[in-house]
């Protein structure tokens, strides 16, 4: 996104570290977010995402450690601070978006700025102003069952934003839209997103939605966080197989000798030099299938049995089973040439060119 860059001198406008109790879940992660930073917070369903953001927005309380926006305690169980979501200054964008069914789309974006002490006519042209920043103008007098899936998402987001905030919250903001309007309101979200003056926190399972709006990625599972970083750094370096699954990598951690990586009693030859605890990762595209085992320059080869067979785009994503269970992509020729069925034996064999490695080190702690 088309910013400052932030610099580790700049003072974070959000300083959390959120730690709270939902049923058997312990949630524990720390968090930071800049003035204009968008932040996104990924994991599998269960993870604590959704709870984070309910703590953030107030909705759900502290058992410990802090929430800090612009310098003031929000929340700090230890001192007994406490603010309410009404007067946090925080505006959320729900994933079901909770438009109010009564009210039309310019009132219930003049729900927030009225909330705030403006009066009727002040909110009302504070949120038309809005709704023509989104692209809605003309349908400010629609209730939300007269309004598209796109339509409504954009009148939350400009309800949200009505009311000045210091934090955006976005819960999963484009779940409920399908794929063309997606893309469209992806892009418009993006926008707005970037002249955004404070700090945003986007709560998605979506890899895409994630890459294209947020500035950082936190991941989380089981209430802590696993990795974070740019979207760089995140696809190229994987540290659990939920992110190495979500962009889309054969993952495995071993032991590194210089090139050479120990992964069970298999040795991998790798294209990096490491030593000690070390993850070897490679993409699917890049294993490649034999009848028998293979000759020529593949340093890598070990004899493995199909599990399955899925379509994946134009090519077919096949499952292997054996020394190093991994996923390998293969043409449809490819595939009724060597007749992959399951239980089918196979040799796969990876490039050493196309096999990275990197140190494993402990995974990130409050």
């Amino acid at each position: 996104m088309d910013r400052r860059p932030v610099t580790a001198a700049d003072p974070p406008l959000l300083d959390a570290h959120l730690v709270a109790d939902r049923g058997a879940l312990r949630l524990d992660v720390p968090l930071r977010a800049h003035a204009g930073e968008v932040v996104a917070l990924l994991g599998p369903n269960g993870a604590g995402k959704t709870t984070a953001l309910r703590v953030l927005a107030g909705l759900h309380p502290l058992s410990a450690g802090h929430l800090t926006l612009g310098g003031a305690d929000l929340d700090r169980p230890d001192r007994r601070v406490w603010t309410p979501p009404e007067r946090r200054p925080v505006g959320v964008v729900f994933q079901d978006y909770l438009l109010f069914p009564h009210l039309s789309a310019l009132d219930n974006v003049a729900f927030g700025p009225r909330r705030r002490g403006l009066d009727r006519r002040a909110a009302r042209a504070h949120a038309l102003a809005w709704l023509g920043r989104v692209g809605l103008a003309e349908q400010a007098r629609r209730r939300p069952r007269q309004l598209s899936g796109g339509q409504a998402q954009r009148v939350a987001l400009a309800r949200a934003l009505a009311v000045d905030p210091t934090l955006l919250l976005l819960d999963e903001p484009l779940a409920a839209l399908d794929a063309r309007t997606r893309l469209d309101t992806r892009a418009e979200l993006h926008r707005h997103l970037a002249a955004h003056p404070g700090a945003a926190v986007l709560v998605t399972h979506d890899p895409l939605d994630a890459l294209v709006l947020a500035d950082r990625l936190v991941i989380v599972e089981e209430g802590r966080v696993v990795q974070e970083g740019d979207a760089a750094t995140v696809t190229a370096r994987p540290r659990t197989e939920y992110v190495a699954r979500l962009v889309g990598l054969n993952l495995h951690r071993g032991h590194a000798d210089g090139h050479a990586v120990r992964v069970g009693g298999l040795a991998l030859t790798a294209a990096d030099r490491v030593r000690g605890d070390a993850f070897v990762a490679f993409p699917p595209a890049a294993v490649a299938l034999h009848p028998a085992r293979p000759d020529g320059c593949a340093r890598n080869t070990w004899p493995a049995t199909v599990s399955g067979v899925q379509r994946h785009g134009d090519n077919l994503r096949v499952q292997l089973d054996g020394p190093l269970p991994v996923a390998a992509d293969v043409s449809p020729t490819a595939a009724a040439r060597l007749r992959l069925v399951p239980g089918q034996p196979v040799w796969a064999a990876v490039e050493a060119a196309e096999t990275r490695a990197y140190p494993a080190g402990p995974p990130p702690r409050a």
